[in-house]
């Protein structure tokens, strides 16, 4: 340490403390190069002997090894190293070379300027620097580009060595689970056979439902584990079994290596400010790809089919909504029904009426992109029924053969799902037998070995037990599923398949499939009637005609045959009296119930009919007190002497009013003496018993 390394030291800096920052790249350096790590070390006598710091405020930052130094977001004890300088806590900051500090310009800069702020010296293994001072601070900024420069040379080199192995199709990637390296570093099928077997299974489960959901569920359904193997931790590399999720299924059939592909840059990886990094899809014009490089459990084509599958099931969160897998509700043309008018794809909505589902279809992109009305809406129960009636007039034919395919194909599926839980099973023997072995190798005194053994073996006994159980559950599920009785079912249906299809134990999602199998499309267009231009496989079209389904508030409406009869019966009986003759005939209103001397009243006011009470006057027939007028009685004796059947009277409503015949020139007269019940004129006008009460004449 020359002279004028001293001058830059003053009693300032000695008062504060001297941080020594001590940092490797990785943790293989830190077993390895420990010369290095001693090196780092030794500046802190520097410190001590040198510059006269006391050794009890030379403070040692060394949580940093194993740590690059190209971000300083992951670097907590650099985070701290500049804390402490900010706060005006060090009086110097010593590093073995200006590398183990930065090699990013942007906090090499930083740290830089906060030591200018702060009065703080750097130390390194060629000198004494001051921030302060020009000189100094221009060595330090070149040190430190050039220190950025190294990092980019070195990582230049292992890129081009790793795109050049890539580019001959060379380079050993990490294999997904399914594949392992040869001896001779070729990728082959994974050995063990249960692994295989899943894989397989997947793949078929997603030819036959066409969806990743529907696999996963597949698994669920069936208590199937799937294979992965650990990336990282101390682990690394070994097999695990666990339920598969809809996020490894997707990952499994975007991956060309499963086609048997070498496949290098699908991805491009930046690292954020923040230090997090983040992943970026690249084109498959600039991957580097070669096919049929190793053995893969799909074909190159079978890989095309799948990813052309999984866009077209993406298309139903998209513009066009094209050809989206089979849902569980109940309408036929989901995914299939195109607007006769703009063109587009319609959708599917669900109402609820009554204790039914019932599917409408909407054309409503148009809306949604110009907050417009829809351009079309169909009610779709009549419009399935008929495209379902359409296919068995059209299908029956061919009914036998897809019933028998549909048989061999679930036969095929179990008998799949048997051999996975076999393997299974033979996992679980083959690590009871490994446990068993080791127990027995075990010198019997070593009791501390030997009973961590004997647990281990206990407890792969007890897995094994559980996995034949778990086996012959299923197994006997399976039998029960398809037994010779629902076989036989299975081919007397196949020769009715109208009623195959009508059966209400077919799930929708079935129907759906077979509708797929056989229509390309749709077409609705809704007037005054809807018509359907059904297109079929191979270019075969046929048009339905149908009638407009009524609105739910036309579906609500009485018919008009009622309300003639209720206009009809108006002429001879009061509201009430209608409501019991047409409750007495099983009549029901337009929204499905019985009738009341209310609802007629309303039946009778929204259609305008005439009242009961306008019929009998425009007949002539008089009031109340039109009568006590014309008799020259009180209406006590008008009530009284229609009771009595003297007055011929008609009752006009439920409130007990009525309306009276005119009794023309020779009316009822006061008859003192003669009880009312011996003048009677009229006994069918009597509501109640006969009154013995005598008037005067």
């Amino acid at each position: 340490m020359n002279g004028t390394a001293h001058e830059k030291v003053n009693a300032g800096h000695l008062k504060r403390n001297a941080y020594l920052y001590i940092r490797q790249s990785t943790l293989r350096q830190v077993f390895e190069n420990t010369e290095s790590t001693l090196r780092q070390y030794d500046l802190r006598q520097r410190a001590v002997a040198l510059l006269g710091w006391p050794t009890e405020r030379v403070i040692v930052i060394d949580s940093d090894l194993g740590q690059s130094a190209a971000t300083a977001a992951d670097r907590e004890g650099f985070q701290k190293l500049v804390t402490e300088v900010s706060l005006e806590k060090a009086g110097i900051v010593l590093g073995l070379e200006v590398s183990r500090l930065a090699r990013n310009s942007t906090d090499w800069h930083r740290l830089l300027e906060i030591c200018a702020l702060t009065d703080t010296l750097i130390l390194d293994e060629d000198g004494l620097y001051d921030p302060r001072h020009f000189n100094d601070r221009l060595l330090l900024g070149l040190k430190g580009a050039m220190s950025e420069a190294e990092l980019h040379v070195i990582r230049a080199r292992l890129q081009g060595g790793i795109l050049n192995k890539a580019r001959r199709g060379e380079l050993e990637c990490p294999l997904p689970v399914g594949f392992i390296y040869n001896s001779e570093g070729r990728p082959i099928l994974d050995p063990d056979k249960q692994v295989q077997e899943s894989l397989r299974f997947f793949f078929d489960a997603f030819r036959r439902t066409g969806s990743a959901c529907a696999v996963v569920k597949a698994f669920r359904h069936q208590g199937l584990l799937f294979p992965q193997r650990l990336k990282k931790g101390p682990n690394k590399g070994e097999l695990l079994w666990a339920e598969l999720i809809h996020s490894r299924a997707l990952y499994i059939l975007h991956n060309p290596r499963y086609a048997g592909a070498f496949v290098y840059g699908r991805n491009r990886t930046r690292v954020r400010p923040d230090g997090r990094v983040t992943y970026t899809k690249v084109p498959r014009e600039q991957w580097t790809l070669f096919q049929n490089v190793h053995p893969g459990y799909v074909s190159w084509g079978q890989y095309e089919e799948n990813l052309q599958r999984l866009r077209d099931n993406a298309y139903a969160n998209g513009q066009d909504r094209r050809k989206s897998p089979p849902r569980e509700g109940p309408a036929l043309l989901q995914g299939l029904a195109v607007c006769g008018v703009c063109g587009s794809r319609m959708t599917v909505r669900y109402h609820a009426r009554q204790t039914k589902i019932v599917p409408e279809y909407a054309c409503q992109r148009d809306g949604a992109d110009h907050i417009i009305s829809v351009c079309q809406h169909v009610f779709g129960e009549h419009l399935d029924q008929a495209v379902g009636q359409l296919l068995i007039d059209t299908v029956t034919p061919l009914a036998l053969e897809v019933t028998l395919t549909v048989q061999q194909e679930m036969q095929a599926r179990l008998d799949e799902v048997d051999r996975l839980r076999q393997k299974q099973v033979e996992r679980a023997r083959y690590e009871a037998d490994l446990a068993q072995r080791r127990y027995l190798h075990v010198d019997p005194a070593n009791r501390l070995v030997a009973d961590s053994l004997e647990a281990d073996w206990n407890q792969k006994l007890r897995a094994l037990k559980a996995a034949q159980e778990q086996y012959e559950e299923q197994r006997k599920n399976d039998q029960a599923a398809i037994s010779e009785q629902q076989r036989a079912s299975i081919v007397a249906l196949a020769h009715d398949f109208p009623l195959l299809w009508q059966n209400p134990k077919t799930p929708d999602r079935e129907r759906k499939r077979l509708v797929r199998l056989l229509l390309e499309d749709v077409t609705l267009i809704q007037n005054e009637e809807i018509t359907a231009h059904v297109r079929f496989k191979g270019g075969i079209a046929k048009t339905l005609t149908l009638p407009r389904p009524l609105n739910s508030w036309e579906g609500r409406t009485t018919p008009a045959s009622v309300v003639n009869e209720i206009d009809r019966l108006l002429d001879h009986y009061t509201e009430l009296e209608i409501a019991g003759i047409l409750n007495e005939r099983g009549v029901r209103s337009g929204d499905g119930k019985t009738f009341n001397s209310r609802a007629v009243a309303r039946v009778r006011s929204k259609y305008q009919l005439k009242s009961r009470y306008d019929r009998l006057r425009e007949k002539g027939m008089l009031t109340l007190e039109e009568m006590a007028d014309r008799l020259q009685l009180t209406p006590i004796c008008v009530r009284a002497w229609r009771d009595h059947g003297l007055l011929k009277a008609y009752p006009v409503s439920d409130r007990n009013i009525w309306l009276y015949d005119d009794p023309g020139p020779d009316p009822p007269r006061k008859a003192q003496g003669i009880k009312l019940s011996e003048r009677r004129r009229f006994p069918e006008n009597i509501t109640q018993g006969p009154q013995e009460v005598q008037y005067e004449a």
